[in-house]
């Protein structure tokens, strides 16, 4: 069984530390910044989504849990009560915690939630290289609705 609960304060600087490595190589691949330049831009887009932490309004983070008892994961998302979607900022399960239908089952229980609190859309941005995500948003019923694209411009390689 997954179920969710709010990240609570001692678990928040994992998660930044988690979420800043993370989008930092995913910045740098997919935009082709220097490993320090996206480690900035991951700090400070963590920083300005989360000024007040685990506290943060408007932000929803969650610990994913099976069985009652284990942390797997994280899920952070935003919704919009005027349009009633919910975005998803980052959906992420523990490496050993990969591979076992959990991310499906965490997928199906968050539109369950959502849909019982009214939400009628759910959005979100996958890397193109990420095909692990990629599958399971696939698998759960997203569509792709456009391409992200990016040039560098001066001198940069």
């Amino acid at each position: 069984m997954i179920s969710f609960r709010p990240v609570q304060h001692h678990e928040f600087a994992a998660f930044a530390d988690y979420f800043i490595a993370d989008y930092a190589e995913e910045i740098a691949v997919n935009y082709r910044l220097s490993e320090a330049d996206a480690l900035l831009q991951a700090r400070r887009d963590l920083e300005s989504s989360f000024p007040d932490r685990e506290s943060t309004a408007e932000q929803v983070l969650l610990c994913i849990i099976q069985d009652d008892a284990q942390h797997i994961g994280y899920l952070w998302y935003k919704p919009d009560l005027q349009l009633m979607s919910a975005y998803i900022n980052d959906f992420y399960l523990f490496p050993a915690f990969r591979g076992q239908g959990l991310g499906s089952k965490a997928m199906k229980h968050l539109e369950e939630k959502l849909e019982e609190e009214g939400f009628t859309q759910l959005k979100l941005r996958v890397a193109a290289g990420n095909q692990r995500a990629r599958h399971v948003y696939e698998a759960s019923g997203f569509e792709v609705t456009g391409i992200n694209m990016n040039k560098l411009l001066g001198n940069r390689t």
